[in-house]
């Protein structure tokens, strides 16, 4: 199929609509803050998050600057546990190129022992009828792993 065959004028107007998919190369910074928490999990498999002192909210993933009081939150890394609290989920019957998993996909919100936030990643290990908010679970890592996010495969119920 040619370009001209997926693309489609709308209202005889210069406007258009192109059926099909557009692949787009991007790259991302995590920046500093972004970059040692990554480099942290790959290398050492722990989790940092960083604390905000006028507060004492502890960020996972950690930000350099605090969402409620805007303080500076420079050299306030603080380790927090590998194991938390399911807070809340949902289920993805659809799997994409993105997050390349066997069907279903169940993503939740765990909030790390230590931390006072919600880090989202996927589930695994775990039933859906078993799933229930409140649930404790611990991160399970991948045995080679990069400075990623997804050096975590997911996260697995407690025992």
């Amino acid at each position: 199929m040619q370009i001209q065959d997926r693309v489609e004028q709308v209202d005889d107007l210069d406007r258009y609509v192109y059926h099909g998919r557009i692949d787009i190369p991007n790259s991302y910074s995590a920046g500093t803050v972004g970059s040692h928490f990554l480099t942290e999990l790959r290398d050492k498999k722990i989790f940092l998050g960083m604390k905000c002192e006028k507060c004492n909210v502890v960020y996972v993933p950690p930000r350099s600057t605090c969402k409620y009081c805007f303080a500076k939150m420079d050299d306030s890394w603080v380790e927090v546990a590998d194991k938390g609290t399911l807070l809340t989920y949902t289920v993805n019957f659809a799997p994409t190129a993105a997050q390349p998993a066997e069907s279903p996909i169940i993503y939740g919100i765990v909030q790390l022992d230590g931390a006072t936030t919600g880090f989202v990643h996927m589930l695994g290990e775990v039933d859906l009828e078993d799933l229930r908010i409140g649930m404790r679970l611990q991160a399970v890592f991948k045995p080679e792993r990069d400075a990623s996010i997804l050096a975590v495969k997911y996260f697995k119920p407690l025992k």
